[in-house]
């Protein structure tokens, strides 16, 4: 989308081309990818989080500032009690990047090892930027104790409703009627084949509503949420957040701050309340210090450019059959190098 008009939206290969095993199907079963193909989002799910945590900080219900201790006590352990909820959005709470729930009889007794989960070893809050997948489902259980709904709801009744997004949600499989709509995603999977059913282990392991993934939806949905921000807020003249909020949450807030990374380890620390910020490992040429967006493990990636008043949305179906064959941050910058 270019100044708010879809400039682009195409869509090429197939949203089904394995079976379980892998096995690759013949050409008269495999379903071709669509427009209006549904993918599972991953890690975009986390801007779909922070965009609620921010509403609720517009409400005065949440200050970015307190630790999250003040709202959720139950978030326990050696060394956590200064972890606010900035730390959390910005990836400097020293938490790792998942959580330990396998094995574990209940969703309760997963969702308590998710709140006990010990920082790394030898972290320190607030002062390093380690991508961790356990604060934003901090961040999601905290949505909803705060409003009083499930998350699923809560998107849906904060975000979904508000932008018109029909084609976006947790656990698709409720609410999609034309399944060939769905993009498989993993076909070797202790699971089987999956399609309409989350990628991610913990999210699954949670029910399939989490605050770091779990989301589905469609490219033209996720640019919706990309013009929002780009619109600083709005969305069809109605304000959905504020510009002070928004602004915050645009802004490099790990300056002078380390990186760990082992998997890209020339990226640097910057981010705003949520969003990467001038990461060119997969913005490309399109980076810049305004350039802003977020990536997701099935391939998918959220760009937004004020300068060029762009949003470019990639889904991509990686993770099928197999999520170790490919590297999608080499596609990701292929394709912002040729829209720059």
């Amino acid at each position: 989308m270019v100044d708010g008009k879809t400039t682009l939206h195409t869509a090429v290969g197939h949203a089904l081309r394995y079976k379980a095993g892998p096995v690759e199907l013949p050409a008269s079963k495999r379903v071709v990818m669509k427009p209006d193909a549904i993918f599972d989002l991953a890690s975009l799910t986390k801007v779909y989080t922070a965009l609620l945590v921010l509403r609720l900080v517009d409400q005065g219900k949440i200050d970015l500032d307190a630790p999250l201790r003040k709202y959720l006590p139950e978030f326990t352990g050696t060394g956590k009690g200064t972890i606010t909820i900035a730390m959390l959005l910005a990836h400097t709470s020293a938490l790792p990047v998942g959580a330990k729930v396998t094995g574990l009889p209940d969703n309760a007794a997963r969702w308590k090892a998710v709140l006990t989960t010990p920082l790394v070893k030898g972290g320190v809050p607030g002062t390093t930027f380690r991508y961790s997948s356990v604060g934003l489902m901090l961040l999601g259980r905290l949505v909803e104790k705060l409003t009083g709904k499930s998350l699923d709801k809560a998107l849906r009744d904060n975000l979904l409703t508000p932008l018109g997004l029909k084609d976006t949600g947790f656990q698709p499989l409720k609410w999609v009627t034309d399944k060939k709509r769905l993009v498989a995603t993993d076909a070797r999977s202790s699971r089987g084949l999956l399609r309409g059913t989350v990628h991610d282990d913990v999210c699954n392991h949670l029910g399939g509503i989490a605050g770091h993934a779990g989301i589905f939806g469609t490219a033209k949905d996720v640019a919706v949420i990309g013009q929002l921000l780009l619109n600083g807020g709005t969305h069809n003249g109605k304000r959905l957040l504020s510009a002070d909020v928004l602004k915050k949450a645009l802004t490099n807030v790990n300056k002078g701050r380390k990186a760990i990374d082992a998997d890209r380890p020339n990226r640097t620390a910057d981010h705003g309340l949520g969003f990467e910020l001038n990461q060119p490992w997969f913005m490309g040429r399109l980076a810049a210090p305004t350039t802003y967006g977020h990536t997701g493990f099935t391939g998918t990636s959220l760009l937004v450019s004020p300068a060029r008043k762009t949003v470019v949305v990639l889904l991509t179906n990686r993770a099928h059959p197999n999520w170790s064959w490919s590297n999608p941050d080499t596609h990701r910058v292929a394709v912002h190098n040729a829209i720059a």
